[in-house]
């Protein structure tokens, strides 16, 4: 009697699958994150505005805000072989900056899962000095 509504439960069915697969590919946590920057010397680059970077970051972090990151991209272009690990507040915003880099030929992209706020939460140091 109601197959409209079950067809709609099988696509978000299908779409909480998919995310659950293939969504989280891409993106790291704040330990991983860590290690790549200590092992690996990822580069952090955090698409923050100008202010919230300045109350702290993640240390040797660079700012490009995300308001205009696309005509800034050729900037990046000297980290383009190596990791790159973008963050943003929550992890929403860098998670656009991610597919934006990747568009744009760079090899390894990681969104920082939770953002600055997961990174406070994992009691790991932030800066307030500029790079």
């Amino acid at each position: 009697n109601h197959w409209v509504l079950f067809a709609a439960l099988g696509v978000i069915i299908g779409l909480l699958t998919y995310t659950l697969i293939v969504g989280d590919k891409g993106s790291v946590d704040p330990s991983s994150a860590t290690a790549m920057i200590n092992q690996r010397d990822a580069t952090v680059i955090d698409v923050r505005p100008a202010a919230d970077f300045a109350k702290g970051h993640i240390i040797n972090a660079i700012n490009v805000p995300m308001n205009g990151f696309k005509k800034q991209t050729a900037a990046l272009t000297r980290y383009k072989e190596g990791p790159v690990i973008v963050n943003c507040r929550s992890g929403s915003q860098s998670q656009a900056a991610c597919h934006v880099l990747r568009k744009a030929g760079f090899n390894e992209v990681y969104n920082l899962k939770g953002g600055i706020l997961a990174w406070e939460s994992a009691n790991l140091p932030l800066t307030r000095k500029k790079r």
